[in-house]
């Protein structure tokens, strides 16, 4: 009888009209958020939340700025992890990765109009940088036909003349991804289409306070639910009964209770199917005395992407000692990777003085030997010596930028991979390593 409704409406009712990110306690809210459960471990933790009004305000004039930099009218978006950091809404986003129904066109001006889906223009009204809502970017055959070009018209029509109105007679418009029929309708309107991916991905790749502040969160809610997933692993691998699904499961459904948002890849394998590396995560049932090595590719709280590496020995008897060397490699090639790292440095010196992996790990390295981090994995990328591309990234770090810093050691023909990686931040003097997560004390040798 003690309990009323003014309390039951919050997300937390020991607080005020809000919560200490500086958004609505209200558990009717539209946007997605963490939960009370992720709160509480933050707070435990003394993380210092993130103010999202100041971090939707970094973000929308950093684009603006670029777009200016560039001479541009504006820049387009379909990508929905462009329109995420440029609004902080979100809308079925895997569903829309293939159905692109949403659009974003950000003016020179600073003025912003979404395309949204049309029965729920309400998902970005917490957010007053969103200018106008309207609906018509769906140009997918699946949901046009044979009349994409009716709908594309129509939308191009809307864009030249939201150009005209906040950009004059510019007609130099930045676009990230589109369909055919968009494009030729663009260009039908006298735009000329700019390449717009290098507008956001260089946006994004610098984070301002509340970004970091917020990655911070993200990563101690994804390391929590790692810890979950390895708890589970090394109770129930032993017993013969457990599938790697399994084990993948509990990362997707401890991500979820702390207001995470999904995984975007299966990357999770055992024993011989860790090598090659990149078979996904299956029905294979895990046996005791093996690795069990993953990638979390985890899109977490606040829509923060932590993607993170671990090889993990789960058994009653000692990894073999190939195993723990190739170990001990893994790690000595990203923290001495990771020691280069600080403002100034340019990508290619990385490439060209890190550290390089054992000839029998060479062929099956890993793709990369760092890449950027933000919404998901994000430019730049920091290529090995053998796969570099002269000229694609001339450019050097700067503060605010976050990196992986891999390592797949992958012996050629062998029965196991050990995956190793963390994420790190760039900051004024150096580098600060957000991962916390640890090694397995066994691979490494440090228990019998």
């Amino acid at each position: 009888m003690n309990t009323h409704f003014r309390d039951t409406r919050k997300i937390d009712p020991s607080r005020g009209t809000t919560l200490g990110d500086n958004t609505p306690n209200d558990n009717d809210r539209i946007e997605i958020g963490p939960t009370q459960l992720a709160f509480a471990e933050w707070a435990e933790a003394g993380l210092e939340l993130p103010d999202l009004q100041n971090m939707r305000q970094y973000r929308w004039e950093r684009l603006t700025a670029h777009i200016v930099e560039r001479g541009y009218a504006g820049l387009l978006m379909f990508d929905p992890l462009n329109i995420r950091y440029a609004t902080d809404s979100t809308n079925m986003q895997l569903w829309n990765t293939h159905n692109p129904f949403r659009a974003l066109l950000l003016c020179a001006d600073g003025y912003m109009v979404l395309w949204d889906y049309k029965n729920s223009p309400f998902l970005s009204e917490f957010n007053p940088l969103v200018r106008e809502v309207r609906s018509g970017a769906d140009l997918f055959y699946f949901d046009r036909g044979d009349k994409i070009d009716v709908a594309a018209d129509a939308f191009s029509n809307d864009v030249r003349a939201l150009l005209e109105t906040h950009s004059g007679a510019n007609k130099r418009l930045a676009v990230d991804k589109i369909m055919v029929a968009g494009l030729r309708a663009l260009e039908a309107q006298g735009i000329e289409v700019m390449p717009g991916e290098e507008v956001t991905e260089k946006s994004r790749a610098v984070k301002g306070p509340d970004e970091i502040k917020a990655m911070r969160c993200a990563s101690l809610a994804c390391e929590t639910s790692v810890a979950e997933m390895e708890r589970f692993a090394r109770a129930n691998v032993p017993l013969g009964q457990t599938s790697e699904d399994d084990i993948w499961a509990v990362l997707h459904a401890e991500n979820i209770r702390r207001g995470g948002e999904w995984i975007e890849t299966r990357l999770l394998a055992s024993g011989p199917r860790t090598n090659p590396w990149f078979q996904e995560c299956g029905p294979r049932i895990t046996q005791n005395n093996e690795i069990i090595s993953f990638d979390t590719d985890l899109v977490g709280s606040y829509g923060i992407c932590v993607d993170i590496s671990r090889s993990w020995w789960i058994g009653d008897q000692p990894p073999r000692p190939d195993m723990i060397d190739a170990m001990k490699h893994g790690h000595e090639h990203i923290m001495t990777n990771m020691e280069m790292l600080k403002p100034g440095l340019a990508l290619e010196e990385l490439t060209r003085k890190g550290h390089v992996l054992r000839p029998e790990f060479q062929k099956q390295k890993y793709g990369c030997m760092m890449h950027g981090v933000g919404l998901c994995d994000e430019w730049p990328l920091v290529a090995y010596p053998d796969q570099l591309v002269p000229g694609a990234f001339d450019y050097e770090l700067q503060p605010g930028m976050v990196l992986c810093v891999e390592a797949l050691v992958s012996p050629e023909g062998g029965d196991f991979s050990i995956k190793l990686e963390d994420q790190v931040l760039i900051t004024e003097d150096g580098y600060e390593n957000l991962t916390k997560y640890p090694f397995d004390a066994r691979l490494m040798g440090e228990e019998a």
